[in-house]
């Protein structure tokens, strides 16, 4: 398991896991802004930190299947 982790992340940082790495970069920024919008957001609202941290991280995450669906990989 240890090893498929690092040979992924090792194509990732090389370019090589996915077969369009403009499109999944573009998609891993769409998903880094959105979190940081909620997050911000949420904190402009007067949510503790801790509150807007978790619910801007599970946005985030349930957002990343359906920007990723349509990706392909090498």
């Amino acid at each position: 398991m240890w090893s498929m982790a690092m040979s992924s992340m090792s194509l990732f940082f090389q370019g090589k896991l996915f077969a369009e790495p403009n499109k999944a970069y573009r998609q891993i920024a769409i998903g880094t802004a959105v979190t940081a919008i909620v997050l911000i957001v949420l904190g402009l609202i007067g949510a503790p930190v801790w509150l807007a941290a978790i619910v801007a991280g599970l946005i985030g995450g349930a957002i990343q299947p359906y920007l990723f669906r349509d990706l392909k990989y090498r």
